[in-house]
């Protein structure tokens, strides 16, 4: 039996997908009963591409349980809990440590306990200090929000942090990860917890580089799609590389991370400035659209009918978390916007001038301007000569281009991409 402790994104997400590689019984344990009483129903509370179906198809070999007693009967028990951010994405550890020592009080003598939520570097080693009678590791997580169960699934590799990384693991635990068929890569806790941090702020520097080149783009008349195929095919950059711009670093897990690298440089005495760096390029692009609206609408149209295509912080996710499209919506107040989104809820208290409809083309009838602030795919099998139809004015602030460009410059429709002059 395998168990895992917590059931937000990571923990749902990780049981399923260790039950079904595994083809090994699974106990789920979260406090909350009626989380715990919607999964044993087949109510998934969260959205990612094909989770549903695989839930369905290996929902015999997973048992949700609120009472973490049935954790006594698990060789190996996963803390799988999603650490939660403040509105200055600082880490609150306060239900980790409470669902931690939940875990290993209920945990048999023998037990593995790796622990996959995303702690600060030196909580490792502090929790291993303090419970000198478990076998303690960290694996590291790299899911992505809207492409989490492929991740899991299809890992490039599993990072595991331990006492003493010399060491081979247990045998169960080693199990475990060999049905993944992926290297394992060992090394000490700081080293696991600082690997974490330093993929997202890898990332954050990608995504940065691209979003400032690709300004530059907008003024000088380059493509900055012409550009990426280029960049990907440099050995030194990568086909898989961050590449596509967009407006800011959103969702939290990266501005977790960027933040606890602030704090570590702080109180450390190191230079963070390169992290100040990235923070202020992702707030001067999240304002990308306001500033194409205040400059082509907003400047002779002071009430305009504004349609938003698009409200969580990436397609292929319900995740609201630090959205971009949230953050327009608040600006535009006391401007009434229709929204849709395919899955995200529009929370109401973030952006109470937001009205959410059913369809995309609900959002944009009778609208000034369109915003498409999510890269849905379904946005892109939109004829442009329909939208155009349906709207009023014929502004499209479409950041991500996901309406084609030359369809849209036949329908007359002012189309403004991130990365490229409006003319080109």
């Amino acid at each position: 039996m395998i168990g895992f402790a917590g059931l937000s994104h990571l923990g749902i997400v990780s049981s399923i997908v260790i039950a079904a590689k595994t083809g090994d019984q699974v106990l789920a344990f979260d406090s909350d009963e009626d989380l715990c009483r919607d999964l044993t129903h087949g109510r998934l509370p969260i959205y990612e591409k094909g989770l549903a179906e695989l839930f369905r198809e290996n929902a015999g070999r997973i048992r949700f349980m609120s009472d973490p007693g049935g954790l006594a009967s698990c060789r190996v028990i996963h803390v799988s809990i999603d650490i939660a951010t403040d509105h200055q994405n600082r880490s609150d550890l306060t239900r980790f440590h409470h669902l931690f020592d939940t875990a290993v009080r209920a945990a048999p003598p023998d037990a593995v306990l790796a622990v996959m939520s995303q702690l600060p570097p030196g909580t490792m080693r502090t929790l291993a200090g303090a419970r000198r009678d478990i076998r303690l590791y960290y694996q590291v997580e790299t899911l992505i929000f809207g492409d989490a169960v492929d991740r899991a699934r299809n890992p490039e590799r599993f990072i595991v942090g331990c006492a003493n990384p010399a060491e081979r693991l247990p045998a169960a635990y080693r199990a475990i990860l060999d049905v993944f068929g992926c290297p394992v890569v060992q090394m000490r806790y700081e080293s696991a917890e600082l690997a974490k941090i330093s993929i997202n702020v890898c990332l954050a520097a990608s995504l940065s580089a691209s979003n400032t080149l690709a300004e530059l783009c907008e003024t000088v008349g380059a493509d900055w799609s012409e550009i990426i195929p280029a960049l990907k095919s440099d050995r030194r950059i990568g086909p898989h590389a961050y590449l596509v711009p967009g407006l800011g670093i959103g969702g939290g897990n990266i501005e977790r991370d960027l933040a606890a690298v602030q704090s570590m440089a702080l109180t450390r005495g190191t230079d963070g400035g390169v992290i100040d760096a990235f923070l202020a390029n992702s707030a001067h692009r999240k304002n990308w659209p306001m500033r194409i609206l205040k400059t082509h609408l907003l400047a002779h149209h002071p009430r305009p009918k504004i349609g938003i295509w698009g409200i969580a912080y990436k397609a292929d996710t319900a995740s609201i978390k630090n959205s971009p499209a949230v953050a327009l919506m608040r600006a535009l107040a006391p401007l009434s916007l229709k929204a849709y989104d395919p899955q995200a809820m529009l929370d109401k208290d973030a952006a109470p001038n937001g009205v959410q409809v059913t369809s995309a083309r609900e959002a944009v009838e009778g609208a000034d301007a369109l915003v498409v602030m999510t890269p849905w795919k379904e946005f892109s099998n939109v004829a442009p000569a329909d939208v155009r139809a349906a709207m009023s004015g014929a502004l499209i602030v479409d950041p991500f281009g996901v309406l084609d460009r030359q369809k849209c410059r036949a329908a007359g429709i002012r189309q403004f991409v991130l990365g490229v002059r409006e003319d080109v």
